[in-house]
């Protein structure tokens, strides 16, 4: 690790440390949730909670040795990792990250490792979506404060049918749930097939089927060039007048301004979104305006025991590192392999 000039003139015991980022800690809690102790013995440790611009990032991050990175809040692309020559260590939270360009990183010197995450906070999340818009809990819950009373009728899940977008690890999980509600589970995604439908209890059916039969359709699935834009207006046309739709997913699989156009035309019953093409949400987002929305900000990896996780093994990668065992290395294969069904 490279010492700047100043620290070379200077004793051993007063050299300048290699510096460390964490970024997008929108909560302030890495610090509470992990013991940095150990990395500060090496490290000058910089929190970096705030959006940094695209065009800003080669000179804001120009100075760091090792950078901790929240999911796919700060893209790191080929083109920014070329203009970031002390960069040793990109640990980014969750085990694959599609924001990462990881041929790039390994080819300029740069080790990338993950964490393990909860598959639990983001399916909880979904049913809450889905709970939440079925009976109308924050209309109601608004309502009532301002004085009225029962102004919205609810929907039963019982004997619904659930339409999953996208059947991997997650996908699986909330189809676990649905059954548990007495829902029929069907599902859909480019690469499922009817036996691994089965497996996950539930009903493979055509993408237009998926559709045309959902009462409430949830999209499970990995944003990839393929998915981009997958649900459209084309698709949101197929479903039926009552049905709900809810994305925990990523926003750009869905075309927003769709969506918006289908709520407003009373073409859908309501929509809950946590996840939005660009993020944090612009105040001119067409479903800010969209009617029969329960809308939430990115929050389905944001609970304390799955922050604990990433902070707490992020200290644990640093360290190896350090050490010269790299943890939890990632590659582009091993990022492949982690994609939803």
């Amino acid at each position: 690790m490279a010492s700047s000039a100043i620290g070379e003139t200077r004793s051993k015991r007063h050299r300048v440390k290699p510096r460390l980022a964490i970024l997008d800690d929108f909560q302030r809690v890495a610090f509470e949730l992990a013991d940095w102790s150990a990395v500060r013995a090496h490290f000058d440790i910089d929190l970096v909670d705030g959006v940094i611009d695209e065009k800003e990032r080669p000179a804001a991050l120009h100075p760091y040795t090792a950078i901790v990175a929240m999911r796919e809040r700060t893209p790191f692309p080929e083109s920014l990792l070329r203009q970031l020559p002390n960069l040793k260590l990109l640990v980014t939270t969750g085990m694959w990250n599609r924001s990462i360009a990881i041929d790039a990183a390994q080819k300029n010197g740069i080790i990338v490792c993950g964490t393990e995450s909860s598959r639990y906070a983001p399916v909880e999340l979904t049913w809450a979506l889905i709970l939440g818009l079925a009976r109308h809990i924050h209309a109601e819950e608004v309502a009532l404060r301002r004085g009225d009373w029962q102004k919205a009728i609810g929907t039963e899940l019982h004997d619904k049918t659930l339409g999953i977008l996208g059947l991997g690890r997650l996908g699986r999980e909330v189809a676990r749930v649905g059954a548990a509600f007495g829902m029929h589970v069907i599902a859909w995604s480019p690469n499922l097939t009817e036996a691994r439908a089965v497996e996950a209890g539930a009903r493979w059916v055509t993408r237009d089927d998926l559709f045309a039969l959902s009462d409430v359709l949830t999209i499970q699935l990995v944003l990839a060039e393929a998915t981009r834009g997958l649900v459209g207006a084309r698709e949101l046309a197929l479903m039926k007048p009552t049905a709900l739709i809810v994305n925990t997913s990523r926003g750009a699989l869905v075309d927003e301004q769709a969506l918006a156009s289908a709520l407003i035309n009373g073409a859908i019953g309501g929509a809950a979104i946590d996840v939005y093409t660009t993020e944090p949400i612009p105040s001119d987002h067409p479903l800010l305006a969209a009617p029969r929305t329960l809308l939430t900000p990115h929050i389905g990896i944001t609970t304390r025991d799955n922050y604990r996780t990433y902070y707490e093994q992020a200290v644990e990668d640093v360290m190896a590192y350090l050490n010269g065992l790299p943890l939890r290395v990632l590659t582009r294969a091993a990022t492949r392999s982690s994609s939803h069904a």
